[in-house]
């Protein structure tokens, strides 16, 4: 698995609104930082927050743009990319998003924590060439 193959399977997953393959990618043990209003997000809330988008059918597209590999071991990896989330409504949300991605005990490839980049940095990493 590479970061590229995961973000991949993250787009695939999301935008067949696959529920149960989508939460397959997140680990049980998820920490989400980053995210404006919120302290730390975990698994339930990723998973109720997507139930509700993908039952509701208010996600058109995800895509990612632009990979940096910050750190890489054989089971852990960390990496910058820009998610872009369409609603179906019209709405376009683009953030910078930091991830580790790890092989569970199941072999798996999940997410085990993601931080949503502040602007600053973003601004930074593009700037840089970076992402």
């Amino acid at each position: 698995m590479n970061a590229q193959q995961f973000l991949d399977q993250m787009v695939q997953t999301a935008n067949a609104l696959d529920l149960e393959a989508h939460m397959n990618l997140i680990s049980r043990d998820v920490s989400v930082f980053g995210v404006p209003g919120f302290e730390v997000i975990g698994y339930d809330d990723w998973y109720n927050q997507c139930r509700h988008e993908f039952e509701n059918k208010l996600l058109k597209q995800v895509s990612y743009k632009g990979l940096n590999v910050l750190a890489e071991t054989p089971d852990k990896i960390m990496f910058k990319s820009v998610e872009t989330v369409e609603g179906s409504d019209g709405t376009v949300n683009s953030n910078g998003v930091e991830f580790i991605i790890q092989q569970e005990e199941d072999a798996q490839w999940r997410i085990s924590q993601q931080r949503v980049l502040p602007e600053e940095e973003l601004e930074s990493d593009i700037r840089r060439g970076a992402l």
